[in-house]
């Protein structure tokens, strides 16, 4: 696995020729070019979600299955390696990286002769490969340590019977909600989330600021013996549309413009619904927060296809492709919604059941028979 990780990523993806010169791009390359353009901060943040933290969440993967595998007793860093491990898996974006790939050779396809390269094959297999290996949680982690008994087991109670108790959520471990740290995993304990509400109003609220520039300003600039010319999302999406591709422009469509809106508009409804109750309606509530955290991250689509564009189309004197304002933006617009939807706690609304459960009095009073009041 790790050496299929490295030769796609040091090694190129394709090899695309024009007017008698080649580039052989990688990723790694992609991203030192944009740094040198001036794009630091374009450049990190695609580098950490396409590069750098992938990679870790391979190392801590196969850490933890190794101390697993071992059967003995587990080191005090464990718990430590595993709250790491469940932070990386929202942000691994190797999926995709990889299509935005395929989208940027798409759209050279028709402008030099293009031949895949070993880069691109060893992407593919990855990208399934990791996906299947996005199973191997830290939660299942801690249930197969817990079936062989090198962990205290995370007992079931009825949190309603016991509200005195709460459940880690890092390892879901059983304790006194009066515990600072979790006694197995040892990370700190809150019975929800603190000021959950206000962290993501002002996450949501200040990625709706980002997300006007994202889509008015361009995301790159196209550089040539012909002229410059400034793209949009929207006009590359429709850019794809006009050179056929009509399959990849509904995907990057529905990537770019539809998931971010959906996202902003689902988190809004989540915050204002405080009022809805019922169980059927907090069902309903939790399934509009998976379906968010699910479609968080394929927003970064845009981001990586303007940085392997750039890396494609480096011919100095006669065409180059510049990141624009727009594309810093969009991934901010990203990352935000995802810190948001991370920092939403679910659980409130059915705590607001609850509440309202116990607030409610019986409307029918028995009736006591007249001797009894009498006497």
């Amino acid at each position: 696995m790790f050496i299929l990780f490295l030769i796609a990523n040091l090694f190129p993806v394709v090899h695309l020729s024009m007017a008698g010169k080649t580039v052989s791009p990688t990723f790694p390359k992609a991203l030192l070019l944009i740094w040198q353009q001036g794009h630091w901060s374009l450049s990190v943040m695609a580098g950490l979600v396409g590069f750098w933290l992938p990679l870790f969440q391979l190392i801590f993967q196969f850490w933890a299955l190794g101390l697993l595998a071992r059967g003995r007793p587990l080191p005090g860093d464990f718990g430590f390696g595993l709250r790491v491990l469940g932070h990386l898996g929202h942000w691994s974006m190797t999926a995709v990286l990889f299509l935005g790939l395929l989208v940027a050779i798409v759209k050279f396809a028709g402008m030099g002769h293009l031949t895949m390269a070993p880069g691109m094959y060893a992407f593919f297999a990855l990208t399934f490969l990791l996906t299947g290996l996005s199973r191997i949680t830290a939660h299942r982690l801690w249930h197969w340590a817990e079936d062989r008994d090198l962990v205290p087991v995370a007992t079931k109670q009825d949190l309603k019977e016991n509200p005195a108790w709460t459940a880690c959520s890092h390892c879901g471990f059983l304790q006194s909600s009066q515990n600072k740290n979790c006694d197995r995993c040892g990370a700190t304990v809150h019975k929800r989330k603190p000021n959950s509400r206000a962290r993501v109003a002002a996450l949501v609220a200040t990625a709706c600021v980002f997300y006007i520039p994202a889509n008015v300003l361009p995301v790159m600039e196209l550089r040539s013996i012909v002229g410059n010319s400034a793209h949009t999302i929207l006009g590359g999406v429709i850019e794809l549309w006009q050179l056929g591709s009509w399959d990849l422009a509904l995907i990057v469509f529905i990537a770019s413009i539809v998931v971010p809106i959906t996202k902003l508009l689902a988190l809004m409804v989540l915050l204002l619904g405080r009022r809805w109750r019922g169980n059927g309606v907090q069902r309903q509530r939790n399934r509009i927060y998976d379906m968010v955290e699910l479609i968080g991250q394929w927003s970064m689509l845009d981001v990586f296809v303007v940085v392997l564009m750039a890396a494609l189309a480096n011919f100095p004197g006669l065409s180059q492709i510049i990141p624009g304002p727009g594309a810093l933006s969009f991934g901010i617009v990203v990352v935000l919604t995802m810190l948001a939807a991370i920092s939403y706690d679910p659980r409130h609304g059915w705590d607001q059941d609850n509440d309202q459960e116990n607030t409610v009095e019986p409307q029918h009073k028995p009736s006591r028979p007249a001797s009894q009041a009498t006497s």
